[in-house]
């Protein structure tokens, strides 16, 4: 079927949707020209959290991560104080095979103590702080396990946990600088934790 001339103005026009003649065939957006080719499809747009694209497993951020190794290293403080404190208890316990705990000593108020009392009692006070510097450093292991996983809770308690991280490195300041370590590390883990970027990897959508 003939539509005339095609560069004649007034000539029967091919029917709409039918490509002329002499105008190259393009091919539907997303499939390929050539012939022989797989279909392509259209471009999917990527998204997702942190730029990562849809489907892909996310990336935790360079700052929750500084935090977490930081609550490793507080975690890892407060074993080595244990340690400390309880080589401490058993410096005692060799002075007093030693030397002998017989006699008394008088108190700031003419009171006389049984030597055995006072030491035991100062051992009691280390013990203390043994089983509290071990508990903190398995409540710190915990939190920094729980942060490839664990929801915002985790970061809320790291927060806190790095709260009283500051307190303990006041009090411990005077053990090997240790303590320094601990408050230093402390405050950093507060303010990467309360970053956008760790608020959002807490956060993040699940699939």
């Amino acid at each position: 079927m003939s539509f005339g001339d095609q560069n004649n103005p007034y000539g029967q026009q091919p029917p709409q949707g039918q490509p002329g003649y002499g105008y190259p065939q393009q091919a539907p957006q997303g499939i390929p020209a050539q012939p022989g080719q797989p279909y392509a499809p259209f471009p999917q747009a990527q998204g997702g959290y942190n730029g990562a694209p849809y489907g892909q497993p996310f990336v935790m951020p360079g700052l929750t991560k500084a935090a977490r190794i930081l609550m490793y290293v507080i975690a890892g403080v407060h074993v080595v104080l244990a340690g400390l404190f309880a080589a401490a208890i058993a410096a005692i316990d060799d002075a007093v095979e030693k030397e002998g705990s017989n006699g008394t000593v008088r108190t700031a108020n003419g009171e006389e103590v049984d030597v055995d009392t006072v030491i035991d009692a100062g051992k009691g006070v280390i013990v203390f702080f043994v089983l509290l510097a071990a508990v903190f450093a398995i409540i710190g292991i915990i939190l920094a396990v729980r942060y490839a996983k664990g929801r915002n809770g985790v970061r809320v308690g790291s927060i806190v946990y790095s709260s009283f991280g500051i307190i303990s490195g006041l009090i411990t300041s005077v053990v090997y600088g240790l303590g320094l370590v601990t408050l230093v590390a402390s405050i950093l883990v507060i303010v990467f934790a309360a970053k956008r970027a760790s608020s959002e990897w807490f956060q993040r959508p699940r699939y």
